[in-house]
């Protein structure tokens, strides 16, 4: 791309994904570059997971008992809902925070490049054609649906990325600008 600012600018998430999900190889790409992510100290406090093809069954059992869970009494109407998350990509990223105590490190930093490299992902998968869309909600924040995705409690899942094909982008909504968020300080 010839104007890189101009499609940092025009980053959207998709509002549908469809097949085809990316390559593995070009997968292995998004991801070698998400991985340059600031990272203090290079802890490299973060995980992915990608779950395709069938291994989406996984994540979908995990979303259902999540639901039942937090609502008992749920219908069965609403546990199809939430199995059916788990496909509304032919892949889904879970990107996790792995912090550990580090004398120079807060966990926030460590939290936040996790944050980076979903990012990361997001931007990788818009530069190659397609398209992704970051979701977290109750299933993100469950102790149990970690230790079922093989993750540890003291983990933070920071979003589930799930990536396709585009159908369509998030509509164009007021995007905030730089002066109702910058302060230019020029004083001593």
């Amino acid at each position: 791309m010839s104007d890189p600012l101009a499609f940092l600018e025009k980053r959207a998430s998709a509002i549908a994904l469809r097949e085809p999900g990316p390559p593995p190889e070009l997968v292995e790409r998004i991801v070698r570059a998400a991985l340059r992510a600031p990272d203090h100290g290079a802890l490299r406090p973060f995980r992915i997971l990608l779950f395709e093809g069938p291994g989406r069954e996984r994540l979908a059992r995990a979303f259902v008992a999540s639901a039942q869970r937090q609502n008992p009494k749920a219908d069965p109407f609403l546990l199809e809902k939430e199995r059916q998350k788990a496909f509304r990509a032919p892949l889904v990223f879970v990107v996790a925070s792995t912090p550990r105590p580090h004398p120079k490190v807060p966990e926030i930093e460590q939290v936040l490049s996790a944050g980076c490299v979903a990012y990361g992902i997001l931007l990788g998968l818009q530069a190659a054609g397609f398209g992704g869309m970051w979701r977290t909600g109750a299933p993100a924040y469950d102790p149990e649906l970690k230790r079922e995705l093989g993750l540890a409690p003291s983990d933070a899942i920071v979003g589930f990325i799930y990536a396709g094909t585009p159908e369509g982008f998030t509509p164009s909504t007021h995007r905030p600008t730089p002066e109702s968020h910058l302060i230019r300080i020029t004083t001593p």
